[in-house]
């Protein structure tokens, strides 16, 4: 292959393009969020794992191929172009796994990250609490310690992937008199030990994406303590502006949304309703803007750069962009939106329902991985140095 940057990254999306074209279902798997849909996205991670696709930026040790951000973003993008399957491994390849590099020991990584990376393990994200959502340091699941390891007790909810997942990394209070931010630990652990019960959360659709994690007595070993036993805090942070920034929201995602919202447009658009014909146009800029916003994070990153505070700027705009995306697609099919619309059901919708669901998850943006009215607090504090 070339030296040359530019031709590698050609090159490489050629042939992500080619392979997606050759492997990418004819037809829509079923939901990930029923037992049978679930099972069937894991079986695509394998597929991808085979051709050494499922993490391309991680290193090739851990099943990657020790491709540049940039070429991972080139990945997303014809990933998401393809229509390809929802990633049923997201928050461990996307959350945990970059928590895993940060902070985590060579044993950690070199145990956890390859059946990660097959889908051996599928991973749950267990941070919120009844009392803790956005304001996560008000969580009271515990972590006491005892002889090799600790014991955890409590109740996580909301739990994204838990209803069929193998295995959760959360956040537990190991020291009860330290203050909020402090005493902190971050664990590993496994969804089918003694002492875990996992209760399946039923949507208003009847699909189970998310679930209950009730702990009692659970012994987690020491060895899956990520960082030192106290400081959880400050690595769920770094956690967090991987999930605000653009690992769990890539600009991919948007992309095809709003060039398959243009292709609307153009069948069934009026040319004489200019006002709509704008919205499809800031639409499409808008996901251009987040790409190309995107791939300045990547090459800042590439140079030796840190996701900090500032993933709550795109957290606040990717969550939104992807509200008035969908708005916009749903005034443009006005009734027909709802007429191949089969909530509940676990056969794939129509197209112009995928609309229809697509506007309801996005929804939910502005609330998961913390509210937008918490990260513009962040933005003014943080970012502009507004007081309190």
């Amino acid at each position: 292959m070339s030296g040359d940057p530019g031709e590698q990254a050609g090159q490489f999306r050629a042939e992500v393009r080619d392979w997606l074209r050759a492997h990418v279902p004819a037809a829509p798997l079923p939901s990930v969020d029923t037992a049978e849909g679930f099972a069937a996205h894991r079986a695509w991670e394998r597929e991808l794992a085979a051709a050494r696709l499922s993490v391309v930026s991680w290193p090739a040790a851990y099943g990657g191929r020790d491709a540049s951000l940039l070429d991972w973003l080139v990945f997303e993008e014809e990933y998401y172009a393809a229509a390809a399957p929802v990633r049923v491994g997201q928050n461990g390849l996307f959350l945990l796994a970059p928590t895993l590099f940060a902070h985590g020991t060579p044993e950690q990584r070199n145990r956890v990250l390859p059946p990660m990376a097959r889908a051996d393990e599928v991973w749950a994200q267990a941070w919120s609490e009844p009392d803790a959502g956005s304001d996560l340091a008000a969580l009271r699941a515990s972590a006491t310690a005892a002889d090799g390891g600790w014991l955890l007790s409590g109740t996580k909810t909301w739990s994204s992937r838990a209803a069929f997942a193998d295995k959760a990394f959360g956040l537990f209070r190991s020291e009860p008199g330290a203050p909020r931010h402090r005493g902190l630990t971050y664990l590993m652990f496994d969804l089918r030990a003694d002492g875990v019960t996992v209760r399946p959360i039923r949507q208003l659709g009847g699909r189970t994406g998310f679930a209950e994690i009730f702990l009692d007595q659970v012994f987690v070993p020491g060895a899956d303590v990520i960082g030192d036993p106290g400081d959880g805090w400050r690595i769920a942070m770094s956690t967090a502006s991987h999930e605000r920034g653009m690992s769990l929201r890539s600009p991919g995602r948007f992309s095809a949304a709003a060039a398959r919202l243009v292709e609307l447009w153009r069948r069934a658009g009026d040319p004489a309703d200019t006002a709509l014909r704008d919205r499809v146009v800031d639409a499409w800029i808008g996901a251009q803007a987040y790409r190309l916003h995107t791939y300045a994070t990547a090459a800042r990153l590439a140079a030796g750069g840190t996701l900090g505070a500032e993933s709550s700027l795109g957290k606040v705009y990717w969550s939104e962009l992807d509200v008035a995306l969908h708005e916009t697609a749903l005034d443009l099919l006005g009734p027909l939106a709802e007429l191949d619309a089969r909530p509940g059901e676990d056969r794939d919708p129509g197209p112009a329902a995928r609309w229809l669901e697509g506007y309801l998850f996005s929804l939910a943006g502005p609330i998961y991985a913390g509210t937008n009215e918490i990260q513009r607090s962040v933005i003014a504090e943080r970012l502009l140095g507004l007081p309190r």
